[in-house]
């Protein structure tokens, strides 16, 4: 039932334990899968991210990724270091700086995105596509809950 057979029953039956284990699991495999690429999952995220939105601020990316500002910059720059992205001023504010994916960046986050859903394929790979689906609704439901 859990990665953990020695837990009390009762434990090992909760949801918030079992979507830990769950989450432990994925990460575990997801971060294994990404560091391949020489990619941790933040670095991931942020790519993903520019690549969805940019050209993007470090400010809005930090925001929506819930990003403490400070690591943001350290990403950003560790990504940019990688050629990964790129930083010009922002043409609406030039007190900004506007982040956009690089040609070699959409070619990694091809690569690790590959690497990614095979990852979670591995972590579902007990369901069927339906249950997986099911699972997904399920999740997204918990973590956005109606207000």
């Amino acid at each position: 039932m859990s990665d953990n057979p020695y837990a009390p029953r009762r434990i090992r039956t909760l949801p918030s334990w079992l979507l830990g284990r769950a989450a432990a699991r994925g990460h575990r495999l997801v971060a294994d899968a990404l560091a391949s690429e020489g990619m941790r999952m933040m670095h991931h995220a942020v790519l993903s991210a520019v690549a969805e939105l940019g050209p993007v601020s470090q400010a809005e990316l930090g925001r929506t990724l819930s990003i403490d500002p400070k690591d943001m910059v350290a990403i950003v720059n560790d990504l940019q270091k990688d050629e990964l992205v790129t930083r010009t001023p922002d043409p609406n504010d030039r007190r900004k700086n506007a982040i956009e994916i690089s040609a070699e960046g959409q070619r990694r986050l091809r690569r690790t995105q590959r690497l990614g859903d095979q990852a979670n394929a591995e972590l579902t790979a007990a369901l069927s596509p339906e249950e997986r689906e099911q699972l997904i609704a399920l999740l997204t439901r918990i973590v956005t809950p109606e207000r």
